[in-house]
């Protein structure tokens, strides 16, 4: 599992619909091993109060410590009053999260553009 963290290009919007969001990218298994790497950095984001996208296209598998890492990020930024977004996981991973019944806590967008959106109706 490889996570990066980046501000969000704001540059089509104007740079004033989604603030200081940041773009979480995640690559590989997010497993116990992949859970254990993101642990920390995405807690960090989270923590800084502002909105965030989960990049999740290259996110093959999840499991459930993974489900639970997003979910307390996605507690921790709504605490803050900013909301988490999921970046297009593929089907396999949307279906993981839409049974379990928390497409509302994590909403799914398919770009970047329907991300900054959800920030605006937020």
């Amino acid at each position: 599992m490889e996570i990066t963290v980046s501000d969000l290009d704001d540059t089509a919007s104007g740079g004033t619909t989604s603030g200081a969001a940041k773009k979480v990218t995640l690559v590989g298994r997010l497993d116990i091993l992949g859970a254990e790497k993101i642990g920390l950095p995405l807690a960090a984001v989270a923590g800084a109060r502002g909105n965030v996208v989960v990049d999740m296209v290259g996110v093959d598998f999840i499991a459930s410590i993974g489900i639970r890492h997003l979910v307390m990020a996605a507690k921790a930024v709504a605490r803050g009053s900013g909301k988490l977004v999921l970046l297009d996981p593929n089907p396999m991973v949307t279906e993981v999260l839409v049974v379990a019944g928390l497409d509302q806590l994590l909403p799914i967008v398919r770009s970047e553009e329907e991300a900054r959106a959800a920030f605006g109706a937020a």
